[in-house]
């Protein structure tokens, strides 16, 4: 049997833009997406911190050190520049896999720089 897991999470990634003017998604800095194991275009859950809304979108790769967290289209609407942010990502494993599974784990600071690196 498999089941869901976490795979990759980003905490406390905070906004650096919002466009309801974008065709959808949330840029996300690639040397962030790439430390997490995150892929462009793959699925991603967004908790906002800040107001409680949660939201299912896919991440798409910003400039490499830009520490971008921008959300896009539909997306802008449910944040604004400065909240806080969990971006999670999901697999599927086996579940004899589980009891040693750990998932790559950042938590970011208020630029969103590295504060703990568990991956």
């Amino acid at each position: 049997m498999q089941i869901q897991v976490l795979k990759s999470k980003l905490h406390k990634a905070r906004v650096t833009d919002a466009s309801v003017d974008y065709e959808g998604s949330m840029t996300i800095d690639i040397d962030l997406m790439n430390k997490i194991g995150l892929s462009p275009y793959e699925k991603i859950l967004v908790g906002n911190m800040g107001n409680g809304q949660r939201f299912e979108t896919y991440a798409i790769p910003g400039a490499a050190g830009s520490r971008a967290i921008e959300l896009n289209g539909a997306t802008a609407h449910l944040g604004k520049k400065g909240d806080s942010l969990t971006v999670m990502a999901f697999a599927l494993i086996d579940q004899s896999e589980a009891k040693d599974w750990k998932p790559k784990v950042l938590v970011l600071d208020e630029k969103n720089a590295i504060k703990f690196d568990r991956t």
